[in-house]
């Protein structure tokens, strides 16, 4: 998959896994690593399909309705990249915390609910339920931040506070940050995240 990674000062930290929105690309969420936390190593991935031009990191056959079975295969195609990088760059693959936005919050949040160890937490910013009708591995000791619009048009509060059950009947630590917006990622809203990490991690 195509990437950036860059060695942080601090090994013993997280490595943070960046995953863009629709359309994005692996520069995009850099700022938003150096706001969470500067001295962590960053691993930043470009999606693998392509929306009309625009990178995305799994299949949709509609806006809100995922191609489960693509879903499925690039989530798995993900966690095992996590294990190659891991091994490439030499960082604990036991040690990353996904920040994602909105089609890469959801690939983070399939990550969660397909495999017990791909994530240590998540940051997801304006995510939806990736899968319904699933058990969830046990997810005691991961924590997730969920950051959600309370007029977002793509993705309704009732599907923020369903992801956010889901989690947590996983046993996840979860918490929910409202902001008065749609699906736009707001800069109070990164503050709020980057204070919950430092708070989580620190």
């Amino acid at each position: 998959m195509k990437h950036i990674f860059q060695q942080g000062k601090q090994p013993s930290k997280p490595t943070l896994l960046l995953l863009h929105g629709t359309g994005g690309n692996e520069q995009d969420l850099l700022p938003l690593a150096k706001e969470i936390d500067g001295e962590a190593s960053v691993l930043s991935v470009r999606g693998n399909v392509l929306e009309n031009g625009m990178p995305r990191f799994f299949r949709r056959l509609a806006e809100g309705v995922f191609d489960e079975e693509d879903l499925i295969f690039r989530t798995k195609e993900l966690n095992e990249f996590l294990d190659e990088a891991a091994e490439k760059y030499e960082f604990d693959r036991n040690n990353i915390v996904a920040v994602g936005y909105s089609n890469g919050a959801n690939i983070a949040a399939s990550l969660l609910f397909h495999y017990e160890d791909a994530l240590r937490g998540a940051i997801l910013h304006h995510p939806m339920v990736p899968r319904r009708g699933i058990d969830l591995p046990d997810l005691t000791g991961k924590s997730v931040f969920i950051g959600a619009g309370s007029n977002d048009p793509i993705c309704p509060p009732e599907e923020s506070k369903e992801l956010q059950s889901l989690l947590e009947e996983a046993n996840a630590d979860v918490q929910l940050h409202w902001e008065n917006s749609g699906h736009q990622l707001t800069f109070k809203e990164v503050e709020t995240a980057a204070a919950w990490y430092r708070k989580t991690w620190s």
